[in-house]
C-alpha cells in the first residue's frame, strides 16, 4: 500500500503547485518595473497610418450643403452610421493605396495619418472644386476599429468598436475577458504592416504593459490568448476544483490497488 500512497502524495503536491493563483489573474500589477511612486504611465501610442483595405468615413461640409451632398453618400443623420452602410458607401483603400473620391478621382492616402488624409482631401477639394469662400470642413474617421480575438477568452470572433482608440484590455473585455485558464503574461498580437505581419508579445499582469507600443490595438489586429500550462495537465481553476480532482485520483488509485490485490 506504500507505493500507491506515495503516488497519490506526489500527484497531490503536483496539482496543488499547479493551482491558478491570484498573480495569474490580476491585470496591471506593480512588479517594480515602473520607476515612479505615483505610477504615472507615459503612453507610447503613435498616430495610426492607414493601410490597404481600411475603410474611411469622409464627411465634407460647407456653407451651401447642396454643394457637398455628392461627397457624402453615407447618411449621418442623428450620428447613426451602420457598419453595413459604411462597408458599401465608405471609401476603401485599394491595393495601390488609393481611394476613389467623387469628382476628384483617385487620391493616394496609404501610410497617412487620419489628420493627413483630412488635410489632403481638403486641399484637393479647394484646388479642383471649391473656392476658399466656401469655407469647407472635412472630417475623416476610420469606419470602426475591427479586430479579431481568439484563444482562451469568453467569446472568440471578429469584433468592431466605433472608437478612435481602444486599448487591449478594453478589446478583451468586449470579447468576454480572458478566462482564468488563459495566459495573461504572454498575450500575442498579430499586427499588419506594409511589408507583412509581425507577432508581438505583451504581459498584461505587469503595469509596464501600459508603456508598450502594443497596448493600444490597431485595425485588423489579431489578439491570441494562449492557455496556461496548468490547463494542459488538468489542474482545476480553483482550489475546490483541484481538490475534487485530487479526490477522484485518490479514489481511483485506492480502488485499483484493492482490485489488483484481491485477484
Amino acid at each position: 500500500m506504500k507505493r500507491p500512497i506515495l503516488y497519490v502524495i506526489v500527484t497531490i503536491s503536483f496539482l496543488l503547485s499547479s493551482c491558478i493563483t491570484n498573480k495569474d489573474l490580476v491585470y496591471l500589477q506593480d512588479k517594480g518595473t515602473v520607476m515612479n511612486d505615483s505610477l504615472m504611465i507615459k503612453e507610447q501610442s503613435k498616430p495610426y497610418r492607414v493601410q490597404v483595405n481600411d475603410i474611411l468615413s469622409i464627411n465634407v461640409k460647407a456653407l451651401d450643403e447642396e454643394l457637398t451632398s455628392i461627397f457624402n453618400p453615407v447618411s449621418t443623420e442623428n450620428g447613426n452610421i451602420g457598419s453595413e452602410s459604411l462597408y458599401f458607401n465608405g471609401f476603401t483603400i485599394d491595393l495601390h493605396g488609393n481611394i476613389k473620391f467623387p469628382i476628384l478621382g483617385e487620391i493616394s492616402v496609404l501610410g497617412l495619418t487620419i489628420k493627413e488624409v483630412e488635410d489632403k482631401v481638403k486641399k484637393e477639394l479647394l484646388n479642383q472644386y471649391f473656392k476658399e469662400t466656401a469655407q469647407i470642413f472635412v472630417t475623416v474617421k476610420l469606419a470602426g476599429l475591427r479586430y479579431t480575438v481568439t484563444g482562451e477568452v469568453g467569446s472568440t470572433g471578429v469584433l468592431t468598436l466605433y472608437q478612435d482608440r481602444v486599448n487591449i484590455i478594453e478589446a478583451l473585455a468586449n470579447s468576454g475577458d480572458i478566462k482564468p485558464t488563459g495566459d495573461r503574461t504572454d498575450v500575442l498580437i498579430v499586427r499588419q504592416y506594409p511589408d507583412g505581419q509581425r507577432i508581438h508579445h505583451i504581459d498584461l499582469t505587469d503595469i509596464a504593459a501600459m508603456q508598450s507600443p502594443y497596448y493600444y490595438i490597431q485595425p485588423n489586429d489579431i489578439i491570441l490568448v494562449k492557455p496556461l500550462k496548468r490547463k494542459a495537465i488538468g489542474a482545476g481553476e480553483t482550489a475546490t476544483q483541484t481538490l475534487t480532482t485530487i479526490a477522484s485520483i485518490f479514489s481511483v488509485v485506492v480502488s485499483t490497488y484493492f482490485l489488483v490485490k484481491n485477484l
